[in-house]
């Protein structure tokens, strides 16, 4: 009997078991071979998201052609970036599962609720730039955990933990520390329309709207098991497509004095001045490869590698802003960055204790 587990066991020399492949962990190569990969992440993640900031900085405070007039039609970028995502996945489908059936995919049909939301959200946090500087808007978005703190609290009777109110207090005083602080006159004459109260609160509406597009989409995908990123991605921009398109070009032809954003002007300052449309083209290329590193990264490593990653690219975000862009901060300033980035780091860490220890109970 001894000799007969043995032998189901891997039937090792001398009685000692030989582990199974699967059993043996990353051997030397295997390992060098994921951090190789993560690394790709990491460089793919950060150049994408910083490079696509830059642009979106640009396109925000930069005054172009002989005029020297701005872009004001920021919400364009929301409809080109939904262009672009949608023939970036539909081509990504067709090139990996293009002959899978269908069956357990979320018909398109599921997205055109949450893709409302999806639209109103990144266009409040595009237009916030008008009024605030974008490494406030930067500072801003990284507070996601504090309504989704005080809604559990509230709406659910959540407790948290010390460490975890401790993380809300230090990004909530960091941002609110960065909101009060005095902004340089060099950053407030790139404005638009220096408003900060009405910058933040468009910035916390979006993180509400992001808030209820992420639980959405989770909702979709476990009712839905066999959907993939590419076809939440594909989803989301159809319809997010045919929104921005009925509000940007139909309302203007139906209402004369159509207060949001003209998708007929913004092409035609595009065309006025091509520098507009490479810099709106290559930030939606970026959006869209990023989303690819992204996918990579939660599939090879998981969702804490991933938030990890994109909490340092903010930082560096930031950075980049203040050093290339000429948003001069005060050492006040990068004192409450360094608060906000402080408590999501902590937040990050005890996601990965919390991670370690349900593995270690398993």
């Amino acid at each position: 009997m001894a000799s007969a587990r043995r032998g189901r066991g891997g039937g090792g020399v001398n009685g000692v078991v030989r582990p199974r492949p699967r059993d043996r962990g990353d051997g030397g190569g295997s390992m060098a071979g994921r951090v190789a990969v993560l690394a790709f992440c990491v460089a793919g993640i950060w150049s994408a998201y910083i490079y696509q900031g830059v642009l979106q900085e640009t396109l925000s405070t930069k005054r172009f052609g002989p005029e020297s007039r701005r872009f004001e039609h920021l919400a364009f970028l929301n409809f080109a970036q939904n262009v672009v995502c949608f023939v970036w996945s539909f081509i990504m489908i067709k090139l990996w599962s293009g002959g899978s059936s269908s069956a357990g995919r979320a018909p398109l049909w599921k997205y055109w609720g949450v893709s409302v939301t999806n639209t109103i959200g990144p266009t409040m946090g595009i237009e916030a730039l008008k009024y605030i500087s974008y490494p406030a808007q930067v500072l801003a978005k990284s507070s996601k955990m504090i309504p989704v703190m005080l809604m559990g609290t509230v709406l659910y009777g959540v407790k948290y933990t010390f460490p975890e109110y401790l993380c809300t207090f230090l990004v909530a005083g960091g941002v609110s520390s960065f909101a009060l602080l005095k902004t340089s006159s060099k950053t407030i004459k790139k404005l638009a329309n220096p408003n900060a109260p009405l910058g933040y609160t468009l910035c916390f509406l979006n993180l509400a709207f992001d808030g209820y597009t992420n639980s959405t989409q989770d909702l979709i995908k476990s009712r839905f098991p066999k959907t993939n990123p590419w076809d939440i991605m594909l989803g989301m921009n159809l319809w997010g497509t045919i929104y921005n398109a009925v509000i940007m070009f139909v309302a203007p032809l139906l209402f004369s004095n159509w207060p949001y954003a003209n998708g007929f002007e913004a092409v035609k300052f595009c065309q006025d001045n091509p520098e507009v449309a490479w810099d709106i083209f290559y930030f939606c290329l970026c959006g869209a490869v990023g989303q690819n590193f992204i996918f990579l990264t939660i599939s090879r490593f998981g969702s804490l590698t991933n938030t990890t990653i994109t909490t340092t690219r903010k930082f560096m975000s930031i950075v980049v802003s203040s050093v290339i862009s000429g948003n001069p901060l005060s050492p006040k300033q990068w004192g409450s960055v360094v608060m906000v980035f402080s408590g999501l780091s902590i937040q990050i860490y005890l996601k990965w204790k919390k991670k370690k220890g349900r593995e270690h109970k398993e």
